[in-house]
């Protein structure tokens, strides 16, 4: 008679399950989406919180969730839009935004008026950062 291996899995940290995180997440969100737009306060805190991330994302305390060995076929229809928005974002900042040629985050500051877009816009973005600190 064969004997079965053993199956082993590894179990998830209690804070690091998404009944945890996602409190987390939106609880900074609404925080941050109290903060008027484009102010020092809510740059602060955007570089504090993108810090912390990054510190957490670089450290040894998080558990890794495997990474695909390549990108698939369809990455560069993503990659493509977001490196040329990059490019003009970039170039307009450098060459000084002005009402002429603004910026994309200076057209994106009316959608951003109301505290409740900008706690989605930070939830969002609390999100992908999480999603590539457990990578």
């Amino acid at each position: 008679m064969e004997q079965q291996p053993e199956l082993s899995a590894d179990v998830p940290r209690a804070w690091d399950r998404p009944v945890v995180t996602v409190p987390i997440l939106a609880f900074l969100s609404v925080v941050g989406g109290q903060l008027p737009s484009f102010s020092t306060q809510a740059n602060l805190y955007t570089i504090g919180t993108g810090g912390a991330l990054v510190w957490l994302g670089l450290s040894s305390r998080m558990p890794r969730r495997p990474v695909p060995q390549r990108l698939g076929s369809g990455a560069i229809w993503w990659l493509l839009p977001v490196t040329v928005f990059g490019v003009f974002e970039a170039s307009t900042f450098m060459l000084g935004s002005s009402d002429d040629y603004p910026t994309f985050s200076k057209l994106a500051d009316p959608l951003l008026e109301d505290s409740l877009a900008r706690s989605a816009g930070y939830f969002a973005w609390l999100s992908a950062f999480w999603v590539l600190v457990r990578r």
